[in-house]
């Protein structure tokens, strides 16, 4: 892989991601750009504990361009975007209207393919690997950064997701504090390990494979099972059988095998309801465990997959009981999203 390191024109950071070494990356951004102003702060709260983040900057994003229009595709035929280039393989680069700014941490894009028509299930196991070998990189340096807690890469696909760029892009986000799943899924497995001595992420990993009526698919290096509380109508976990806290620590053996589990996971879910249904909408999420935390080998890295779309035609709003109460109703048993899964392999 070959890393080249640039600057767009208001300053933001561009980063390209080749498999070639010999590739050149020289493009410049000529765009007439005024530099970033973006302002966030992080405000706790006091009954639920946790952090919400206000950035009024954000009002004003880039919402659902046409395609000839779009800011991910690559500058050609005399139309200048976010990528100077007149190709690429993977891109990322500092989000022009972020979340998380300043000592409120970072949030950035990836491109995963230069192709707008794409999805991240139409690229090569190569590319895919190349989109795994930038997560790490970014992992890697983002945890360097002062004031940076945990990394969370993912990908929203879809309009229903609330997706605004077509493009088939990810984000990445380093967050000044744990988030609050992670930190729910770190007290449990801390309480779980002071009472039974075992960890809380092997046992979940185990019991699924000996019950088997939940697992999708399972490599020698990973793992894909629909949780016995799924809280989404079709929901995948994906585990390195090995456990590991973050990419970072992903051996070669995993990283190979990464690219064929995924992209297989991926096409399944675009075959759940059916060929003439338009593309399952998803998120898909990396969890990776905080850098701060002293007991961070205890934590599992894994990723989640889910979709909103629970029948052909139908969404699963989270309406009075998820949003107002954050309890969760399912209307599809795991079990049968598990069998769905199966059933739709790839050819």
């Amino acid at each position: 892989m070959k890393k080249t390191v640039t600057t767009l024109a208001d300053g933001r950071e561009l980063i390209y991601y080749d498999a070639a070494d010999d590739t050149v990356r020289d493009a410049v951004d000529t765009r007439p750009l005024d530099p970033v102003a973006s302002r966030s702060e992080v405000r706790h709260d006091l009954l639920l504990g946790d952090s919400v983040v206000v950035a009024s900057h954000r009002q004003g994003r880039t919402f659902h361009p046409p395609a000839d229009e779009c800011p991910l595709c690559p500058s050609r035929d005399g139309r200048r975007s976010e990528i100077p280039a007149d190709g690429y393989e993977v891109a990322v680069f500092e989000n022009r209207f972020p979340s998380l700014a300043g000592e409120a941490g970072r949030c950035e894009v990836v491109c995963f393919t230069s192709d707008h028509d794409a999805s991240f299930a139409d690229l090569t196991p190569d590319r895919v690997a190349l989109v795994l070998d930038a997560w790490t990189d970014r992992t890697a340096e983002l945890a360097e950064r002062p004031g940076v807690e945990q990394v969370y890469c993912f990908e929203n696909r879809g309009a229903e997701i609330g997706v605004t760029l077509g493009h088939p892009h990810g984000q990445i986000y380093a967050f000044p504090h744990t988030t609050p799943r992670t930190a729910l899924m770190r007290r449990n497995a801390a309480e779980h390990r002071e009472r039974t001595g075992r960890n809380l992420f092997d046992e979940v990993v185990a019991r699924e494979r000996a019950d088997g009526a939940r697992v999708v698919l399972e490599g020698e290096h990973w793992i894909a099972f629909v949780p016995y509380a799924a809280h989404w109508p079709y929901e995948v976990h994906l585990y390195p059988v090995r456990r590991v806290p973050d990419l970072r620590a992903l051996d070669d053996a995993a990283r190979t095998e990464f690219p064929q589990v995924y992209l297989e996971l991926l096409r399944r879910f675009d075959r759940i309801f059916g060929p003439d249904e338009p593309p399952t909408p998803y998120i898909a999420a990396w969890h990776q465990a905080p850098f701060t935390d002293d007991r961070r080998e205890e934590f599992a890295l894994h990723l989640e997959l889910f979709t909103v779309r629970r029948a052909s035609g139908k969404l699963k709003y989270l309406a009075g009981t998820e949003s107002g109460m954050g309890a969760f109703m399912n209307d599809v048993p795991p079990e049968s999203a598990a069998h769905r899964l199966r059933e739709v392999a790839s050819k």
